[in-house]
């Protein structure tokens, strides 16, 4: 056998090809060791900057200027063209989807409007918007800005919750110019994820819990549940006053909920048609992720809706909060390694499966209104609807709670199939008893089912005159919105100049 001395002499070229990749290897582990190097550089520059904002800064700009990946990707909520088979970001008119919804919130202002929310970026402009809102004086409370702006907290801080809860809604609004920002879910002076309204914390209070316990993990689904959650309005904890409430003193289930306001004695609004106390829920995000696989396994609401990224040698989280149906790649492929169009097709399966049994429940519910409202209409008494009433409130409340989440029939499928079989059962029983009362009254015919095959008709049906809420809302976005405008900018300007 040959030594290595004589193969190289026997082949002079093999010892420059050997040379030439040595260099080659050097120059490349070379390159490496510069680009970890610079890499780490660039990232301890980038989450070391000097904060010289004060605590309560809500402007998310000055924030950006500091942490301009994270706002830039912020930003992206401007955007609402992406929009799935059942949620998204466009504006969608959810009364034009569903009229049911008009005669199921009638006497109510949903009943007026219900457009599905867009990003947090508008927040301040659709809360302006909105027919609910009314004209001025306004008929709704200073609450319903509490999660629309971070200039909430820094209003809190000099006038306490309750002194930003009283008065009506339009007193404050030059005051409230920010929409959804960094305040509201990080401290100023650590970063660390924080909690900026104080319902969230008094709620765990009333359960013996101590939030200020809660790890890092938790703490990115808990600043989504300042918001993202079921809450009311309790007039009776602090004398005249619309305090924001978690209904959590019993837990966090719907029957634990429903069973808070019965022992209350509350209820949002009697319902026009039928005449029964109603609820209405809000948007309880956060009760039904508890209640599914996910909220089990650990993973947090930004683990979706705000997956971690990477640009150059950083990782961060991407502050475009949307659906994870819009951006499957960072999102559920980091855990679930099917193809993107079998994991859309699974999750639309589901949403397919119970919004079928949700139509149906909206459909008896119409009827379980209609058929109360004719009752009374021939002379029914007070004890003979009691029962009816209260299963009505009890299946329009399962109704409510399943279809006003965002994201219910996929952050908990199995949760929510129960509770809409829930509601048309009680909705079902409803109509049982209904059709024994309008025997006892002499009518043994069907009542028949109104023509609510669009919004128009639905409103007209409940005696909506929307041209009078319109012509309200367009002097109202005339007059008032450029001096809320004006008013704001120039607070903003000399507060901080």
């Amino acid at each position: 056998m040959k030594s290595i001395q004589e193969i190289l002499k026997s082949r002079p070229w093999l010892g420059w090809l050997i040379f030439l990749a040595t260099v080659a290897v050097v120059f490349l582990l070379g390159m490496l060791a510069s680009s970890i190097m610079e890499r780490r550089a660039e990232a301890i520059f980038a989450y070391t900057p000097e904060v010289k904002f004060p605590a309560e800064e809500p402007r998310s700009s000055v924030w950006g200027e500091l942490f301009p990946r994270e706002y830039n990707s912020y930003m992206k909520t401007a955007d609402t063209s992406f929009r799935s088979k059942y949620n998204g970001s466009a504006n969608v008119d959810m009364l034009d989807e569903s009229p049911r919804m008009v005669v199921l919130w009638a006497g109510y202002a949903f009943s007026r409007e219900y457009n599905q929310g867009r990003g947090h970026f508008y927040a301040i402009d659709d809360i302006r918007n909105t027919l609910r809102t009314g004209s001025v004086p306004s008929i709704q409370p200073n609450t319903c800005w509490t999660c629309k702006s971070p200039d909430v907290p820094r209003m809190m801080k000099t006038e306490g919750p309750a002194g930003f809860y009283s008065g009506t809604w339009d007193t404050k609004g030059a005051e409230i110019v920010n929409p959804i920002g960094c305040a509201d879910c990080h401290d100023a002076k650590t970063m660390n994820l924080h909690i900026s309204r104080p319902a969230l914390i008094e709620a765990f209070e009333a359960q013996g819990i101590d939030i200020s316990k809660a790890t890092h993990q938790e703490m990115r689904s808990l600043v989504c549940a300042q918001c993202h959650v079921e809450y009311y309005f309790n007039k009776k904890k602090t004398e005249g006053v619309a305090y924001l409430t978690f209904p959590w003193k019993n837990g966090t289930s719907i029957e634990d909920i429903e069973k808070y306001y019965d022992e209350a004695g509350f209820s949002d609004w009697t319902h026009a048609l039928s005449r029964a106390p109603m609820l209405k829920a809000q948007h309880p995000d956060y009760e039904v992720y508890s209640t599914g696989v996910h909220a089990s396994r650990g993973v947090s609401c930004a683990d979706c809706h705000m997956p971690f990224i990477s640009e150059g040698g950083l990782k961060f989280t991407d502050h475009h909060l949307q659906s994870p149906l819009n951006n499957v790649a960072n999102s559920c492929q980091v855990c679930h390694r099917e193809e993107t169009e079998k994991l859309i097709s699974d999750v639309y399966a589901r949403q397919d499966k119970i919004i079928e049994n949700r139509n149906i429940l909206e459909t008896l519910l119409v009827r379980c209104h209609v058929e109360a409202k004719s009752a009374w209409d021939l002379g029914a008494t007070d004890d003979q609807m009691r029962e009816i009433l209260t299963d009505i409130r009890k299946a329009q409340w399962r109704w409510d709670f399943s279809a006003a989440g965002h994201g219910n029939s996929f952050h908990s499928p199995v949760e929510i199939s129960r509770i809409i079989a829930g509601g048309i059962a009680y909705s079902q029983d409803a109509r049982v008893k209904l059709a024994r009362v309008l025997a006892s009254l002499g009518a043994n015919k069907e009542i028949p089912y109104p023509d609510i095959s669009t919004k128009e008709k639905a409103q007209a049906y409940i005696g909506l005159d929307m041209q009078k809420f319109k012509a309200e809302k367009k002097n109202f976005l005339e007059t008032v919105i450029p001096e809320w405008v004006k008013a704001g900018a120039e607070r903003e300007k000399s507060y901080y100049k």
